[in-house]
């Protein structure tokens, strides 16, 4: 195995492991990681890049992505509610304010951006 291949099947290990932590989460997003998991493995390992994509929990998602560039109904809602905690969360905390800013636009452009995107054809 080469060097080169050995980090994309890791890198794609990582990503499934926090994609499958995030549909136990709500705090921790699913979608990025399983894109991630997916790239990865298609430069490592065509048997689990094809196990991925064929997936009963993370195949739809992945589809969905690949096909229409969607989002569910689902996840934006999880994604947003769980932004929202994040924030409550670091001001309840009483982080510093310059914290708060960056955190604030961090998760405005995130929001935005998963929001925006359309959700999949029924």
């Amino acid at each position: 195995m080469t060097p080169a291949r050995a980090l994309w099947l890791t890198v794609g290990f990582l990503a499934l492991a926090l994609a499958a932590l995030g549909v136990a989460l709500p705090l921790l997003p699913t979608t990025p990681f399983l894109l991630v998991a997916a790239f990865a493995f298609a430069r490592s390992s065509d048997r689990l890049h094809t196990w991925l994509l064929t997936h009963q929990t993370f195949g739809p998602i992945i589809d969905d992505w690949r096909k229409h560039g969607a989002i569910s109904e689902r996840v934006k809602i999880v994604s947003a509610l769980s932004m929202v905690a994040v924030f409550a969360l670091s001001v309840a905390l009483e982080v510093g304010t310059t914290v708060l800013i960056v955190q604030a636009i961090a998760l405005i452009g995130a929001g935005t951006f998963v929001l925006s995107r359309p959700s999949p054809p029924q």
